[in-house]
């Protein structure tokens, strides 16, 4: 073994898992080199969860980037020689509709992410799978590339280690616990551990159930946690006796029952002759905090390996017994057995990209086998680049406040995903029930008494309709459907469209408490923001003004969708929940490396926001300000921002829409905002819920949401919001907007559509949620553009007022013409669809009102 360094480039910690040995291949792959990895156990290990992961590969998820990065995966694998592409099964039961339509659901997201996922009868299944009982199932999804890493991949792992060290560029040593990070002036200098210390400019973690343990050293937590995954084995089965095959028949889900099923093939391989059963558990999901795992001294089989009392499995595994009769001949192989630690997340994505305390620090951490090699190309492309080649925001340790890594909240979250990792379907409005009720606006009770129907973002409590204006479904009947089928109406309360009809007939206020503010002061606050955004902001001409822009990474793409307000002192930032935290550390290291002497405050907390709207909200605000001059068109025209004053208290009054209507954004204090909101309440101002702002008045409007419209696959040109001119200051991916407008055409456009019939098969009405493919009307295929990008509908709702079920979907250019018909395929029907607006041309402006994101 070689003598361990003092010096290294990067330090791997974890080093033995898929994930790590993947990123060190991709690492030398990316031209790095002076690399050491570590591992507290073996490499590759024996006792992380590569050691007994079931190895499976499915690109069945409803979200793009993890399609991606499974297929990216599957095809790494493969190239290997390391693949047994034997296809998978998931089965519907019989009357199990909920599941039948959710695999129908699957095959359409495969349309829209590139998977080729089909539907088959339930002969075709049993044929596939000649242990089903077919007369148990209605039918089955058939995903053929589904397959198993073989033998292992813990095999791979050890591959890639090996590989990278014979390269001269990685020193690996095993059994080397990482005991303390080394952090100076907020920088990652170094890992202490049993054989000495290592000095380093990098640090990735992905130690994965250990994770958090080392995160921990630097004061953050990973919202992650460690839960038992039941994994059960009967035998002997000699079916493939003589064949050499690590798996001979294809894989199998029976996700209704949270359970999936294989053959581990030759009884010679070294786990053959056996099928292997794991379930997940529905009901109490038993998690572990990392600190409880026992040490490799300690356990029966390994850390991450539990007994198994088969009492906890008895009742899914006789309804098993229904599908797969087999398991009930076979003899159970208790010493096999075990519950395999595995990690569920707060949110559904790992944990990845830079800490957000300490510089140079990386975490890869919560992914699985079927996604570890692609999401390692994306953190190292990260690392590498500064940015990936798909859009990362849904992994981006950015992401979460501080409240979401709080034990207590990790907690809570973890066990709800844990208790759906196989759960019949997860609808894509989705609430969570645990960690709620965190941060609330100054008017929340006023909201309860409303019977305000909650959902939650970047936790906040978020109306989206109220009951005390259900008596409003009367006036608007004639324009409010009853949405029959459940699925459409699921998580939507239907007094939201006729608010948003009686907001767009006379006045309505939201509470927009949710929006995460960050102000931004000192001797460089101009130039930090004139570099980070593509609109103007330096000039004492722009003071006293709110300037709708974006931040754009180097190659263009577009990364953020904001308002700055130029104060005199300091430029406040006005973004999206979601986004929030994401943008406010995106800040901090872009000051830091580009040396701006800034300061960067979160003050979301500080302040609240009420949003006026409608043709009436000029002359009803003028009715209950000091000043009503100030509100005048003359004196308070489109992005202006006025100080007025009401209820005695300071208001900054921003002329902004985000729903196509007359109005304005109320900047107060957070101790203020109740005083406020009741005096526009005494004014007889509706309250409507975010329903209405963030989605049908939004969508009527056709106006962008950053992480769905605006991703960093696409710039600034495609989602038709680049300005007439580009401004003589310098920004980041300056020079890439340029080429990018030079372009005798853009390869997509982002595109208004509207369903023309959306009459299913039944003679039911249909209200598409979720993401749907666009097709070809002729050919029924996805629309794929020259750059190789897939068309999907990226925002899709109902708007009451044009009478349509309306969605945004960048087209390829051929495509993106007015009038063009096309398809979307929702839940396994197609549906008629038409361009309705190229680029961004609303389908109902009574005010021309600029776009505001």
């Amino acid at each position: 073994m070689a003598a361990f360094p003092a010096q290294a480039k990067v330090v791997i910690v974890g080093l033995g898992g898929i994930v790590g040995a993947s990123i060190a291949h991709h690492l030398i792959e990316r031209g790095w080199d002076d690399i050491v990895g570590i591992d507290k156990s073996a490499i590759p290990t024996d006792i992380g969860s590569t050691s007994h992961a079931s190895d499976f590969c499915y690109a069945t998820a409803h979200d793009f980037l993890t399609c991606w990065t499974t297929l990216y995966s599957i095809d790494f694998f493969s190239k290997r020689g390391r693949y047994e592409k034997v296809g998978g099964l998931e089965v519907a039961r019989v009357g199990d509709d909920d599941r039948m339509m959710e695999l129908k659901r699957k095959v359409a997201s495969g349309k829209a992410f590139g998977t080729r996922a089909t539907m088959i009868s339930a002969a075709e299944a049993k044929e596939k799978f000649p242990l089903l009982e077919e007369d148990q199932i209605q039918g089955a999804l058939w995903d053929p590339d589904a397959g198993l890493v073989a033998p292992r991949s813990q095999t791979v792992a050890g591959e890639l280690v090996d590989e990278a060290v014979a390269t001269g560029k990685l020193k690996s040593f095993a059994n080397t616990s990482a005991l303390d990070l080394i952090v100076e002036n907020g920088h990652i200098k170094g890992v202490k551990t049993e054989r000495g210390t290592i000095m380093a400019d990098k640090v990735i973690v992905c130690a994965g159930l250990w994770g958090r343990l080392i995160a921990n050293m630097v004061g953050e937590d990973l919202p992650v946690m460690p839960v038992d995954h039941p994994l059960t084995f009967f035998g002997p089965y000699t079916e493939f006796e003589g064949t050499g095959k690590d798996i001979g028949y294809p894989l199998l889900r029976d996700q209704g029952n949270s359970a999936y099923m294989r053959d581990t093939g030759d009884p010679k391989t070294p786990e053959g002759g056996q099928i292997e059963w794991g379930y997940y558990e529905e009901k109490e999901p038993r998690l572990c905090h990392p600190r409880d795992i026992l040490e490799k001294h300690e356990a029966r089989l390994s850390p991450s390996q539990r007994d198994l009392p088969i009492e906890q499995i008895m009742e899914p595994l006789e309804r098993a017994m229904e599908l797969t009769p087999i398991l009930g001949e076979l003899g159970y192989n208790e010493n096999h057995s075990f519950n395999g630690l595995l990690q569920v997340t707060t949110d559904g994505g790992p944990s990845m990209g830079e800490s957000q305390k300490v510089r140079g620090l990386w975490y890869a951490v919560a992914i699985w086998v079927k996604d570890g090699p692609g999401m390692a190309k994306l953190l190292v492309d990260w690392m590498t680049d500064g940015r990936t080649v798909i859009d990362h925001n849904a992994i981006d340790y950015a992401r979460f406040y501080p409240f979401q890594t709080t034990e207590e909240y990790i907690e809570a979250r973890c066990t709800e995903t844990a208790m759906k990792i196989y759960n019949p379907a997860v609808h894509p409005r989705e609430p969570f029930a645990g960690g709620r009720g965190i941060r609330r606006s100054p008017f929340y009770e006023r909201e309860v008494e409303l019977g305000g129907y909650f959902m939650e973002l970047g936790g906040w409590e978020r109306a989206h309709g109220y009951a005390s204006n259900e008596h409003l479904l009367d006036k608007w009947a004639d324009k409010v459907p009853v949405r029959e089928n459940e699925w459409d109406n699921r998580h939507f309360w239907r007094v939201s469209n006729a608010e948003h009809l009686e907001m767009s007939d006379n006045v309505g206020m939201v509470n927009l408490s949710h929006f995460a503010m960050f102000d931004v002061s000192g001797p460089d606050r101009v130039a930090l923001m004139e570099y980070a955004c593509v609109a103007k902001i330096g000039g004492d001409n722009m003071i006293g003004k709110g300037i709708y822009t974006h931040f754009l990474d180097d190659l263009g793409g577009v990364a953020a969708d904001l308002t700055v307000i130029r104060m005199a002192d300091r430029c406040r930032v006005i973004d999206g929940a979601d986004a929030g935290p994401r943008d406010y550390h995106y800040l901090r290291r872009l000051a830091e490396d580009k040396g701006f002497d800034v300061t960067i405050e979160d003050v979301s907390e500080q302040y609240t926001t009420i949003g006026v709207w409608g043709p009436n909200a000029r002359e009803t605000l003028q009715k209950i300000i000091s000043d009503p001059d100030a509100l005048s068109e003359e004196n308070a025209p489109f992005a202006s921002l006025r100080q007025i004053e009401i209820a005695g208290k300071s208001v900054t009054a921003l002329r902004l829409s985000y729903v196509g209507e007359q109005g304005w954004e109320l900047h107060m204090k957070y101790e203020d905002g109740l005083a406020v909101w009741d005096a526009i309440r005494a004014a007889d101002v509706m309250p409507f819920g975010v329903e209405t702002y963030a989605n049908t008045r939004r969508m009527e409007k056709s106006l962008r949401l950053q992480n769905a419209d605006l991703l960093t696959e696409y710039n600034l040109i495609e989602a038709d919001l680049a300005r007439p001119k580009v401004k003589e200051a310098d920004f980041r991916g300056k020079q890439a907007y340029l080429d990018i407008r030079a372009r005798d055409h853009q390869p997509a456009t982002l595109c208004t559509l509207i369903v023309d019939d959306n009459t299913d098969s039944h003679g039911v009405a249909r209200y598409p949620v979720g993401i749907c493919p666009v097709l070809d009307k002729d050919t029924k295929q996805t629309l794929v553009d020259e750059l190789g990008r897939r068309s999907f509908t990226t925002s899709m709702a109902f708007g009451p007022t044009i009478g349509k079920n309306i969605a945004l979907a960048y087209l390829p250019h051929d495509y993106a013409q007015k009038g063009t018909e096309l398809l979307i395929d929702y839940m396994g029907e197609e549906f008629p669809m038409s361009v309705a607006g190229v680029g961004y041309e609303p389908l109902y402006d009574p005010e021309n009102l600029k776009p505001r994101s």
